[in-house]
């Protein structure tokens, strides 16, 4: 292992902090949007299924821009860069569309028109924040990294809940006006610090287009990517994909629904079951940055496994003991097992990336792994509450969380008959 000297330290802190700040900034919208949105909707909607397909119509959208945003910002060369641009650009719009979902909340076609807007907006620079990790980050170092950003985005889950404790059963506006501006405040510190054209990554593609020059070189598509993964005898990568969708439809149906799910099977009012998700914000925190150096110590593969059985015995665990209190309990140990989960998959995938040239591409598969989940799982979910009830909505979300962690499991099999090593990569 190398040693890294005080000035490398410093900077990584730096630039850890940097891109926490750029995820929080975007996610600072995101988990609003998911604790708050849906009872807007169910006042015009009577299903769950209904509500649960249009709060995933943002992930739907995100299976198809957030991979193509990511390989053009791969593609992008400017003196800022090949990922600030379209933060600085991006944010501000959703920030303003953002503010106006709860004005067109009396009419339902407006109101879903400008959630389609802020989604699609939002979509356009959701992933390029969290490709700056393998940018600026060694490999070695990129579960810590990760995890500070996860626990950026933690607070920001923290946030909206007392955003929904305090504001939203009288100042709905208001509460709606918050999250974006936090958005635009970290917008303006981001641009007046990041140059991702500094980033080890971004020389060392500048590099190896300058010793090509003369030789004809067509940058990597999307398409040329996800191809070159499933034709791959190694199934690790396509199975990292399919693992990252199963447990997004867990986590998102345990965000999306949370709040008609408090107000229903609890029997707690909308601001309330709003706020059931703050403990779980804070066992998060607590939870990611032990996920990193457990997943550094036994192999991320091991932990990411463990961490999402702790998070399908915590729903089972909130269905058989069915009140506010055993229901928060639960969560914040769901959360601090789905830290083991967030804080490490995409570290294996960037892990697992052939070069630098495709880090913006993989992070991109990433989030249509967890876009797919996102909108899929609140919508399967919702349809089998439909079915069952709201009281059973927990086990039916344990059931999904199971399959992930067979998935995991199998890609643990696979790394190691291939390498004769029981850590993961």
């Amino acid at each position: 292992m190398t040693t890294m000297s005080a000035g490398q330290r410093q900077g990584t802190r730096r630039i850890t902090f940097l891109v926490a700040l750029a995820v929080f900034a975007q996610e600072s919208t995101w988990n609003f949007y998911e604790s708050q949105v849906p009872p807007l909707l169910k006042e015009h909607l009577a299903s769950a299924a209904v509500v649960g397909l249009l709060m995933g119509m943002d992930n739907l959208l995100g299976i198809f821009i957030q991979p193509w945003i990511g390989n053009r910002s791969d593609r992008t060369r400017t003196s800022w860069g090949r990922r600030m641009p379209y933060l600085v650009v991006g944010m501000p719009v959703a920030a303003a569309l953002f503010v106006l979902i709860p004005h067109t909340a009396a009419t339902l076609p407006l109101l879903i028109a400008v959630m389609f807007s802020y989604a699609l907006v939002a979509n356009t620079f959701k992933p390029i924040a969290e490709a700056l990790v393998p940018d600026f980050i060694a490999p070695e170092r990129r579960s810590r990294a990760n995890a500070a950003v996860k626990i950026a985005s933690s607070v920001t889950a923290i946030v909206a809940a007392l955003i929904s404790i305090f504001l939203v059963d009288h100042h709905l506006n208001l509460a709606f006006a918050i999250p974006s501006v936090i958005m635009l405040v970290s917008v303006v510190v981001l641009a007046c610090t990041v140059r991702d054209s500094r980033s080890p990554a971004y020389r060392t593609v500048l590099a190896e287009s300058r010793e090509a020059k003369g030789v004809k070189r067509e940058e990597p598509r999307v398409r040329d990517t996800f191809v070159e993964i499933l034709r791959d005898t190694d199934r690790s990568r396509l199975l990292v994909l399919v693992a990252i969708l199963l447990f997004g439809c867990a986590w998102a149906s345990s965000r999306t629904l949370m709040t008609p799910y408090g107000m229903e099977a609890l029997d707690v009012s909308r601001g309330a079951a709003g706020g059931l998700t703050l403990p779980s914000g804070i066992a998060f925190i607590l939870a990611a940055y032990p996920a990193a150096v457990l997943a550094e110590r036994y192999g991320r593969l091991r932990v990411m496994a463990g961490g999402m059985s702790v998070f399908a015995a915590a729903m089972v665990l909130a269905t058989i003991v069915q009140t506010p209190t055993g229901t928060v309990v639960a969560l914040c140990l769901a959360a601090a097992g789905a830290a083991c989960f967030l804080v490490n998959a995409v570290v294996v995938l960037w892990n697992l990336a052939p070069s630098a040239r495709v880090f913006g591409t993989y992070a991109g598969l990433y989030t249509v792994g967890w876009a797919s989940g996102g909108f899929l799982g609140p919508a399967v979910v919702g349809g089998m509450v439909d079915i069952t009830g709201w009281s059973l909505m927990l086990l039916d979300i344990a059931l999904v969380a199971t399959l992930a962690i067979a998935v995991v499991i199998r890609i643990t099999a696979l790394q190691r008959r291939a390498s004769g090593l029981a850590l993961a990569p």
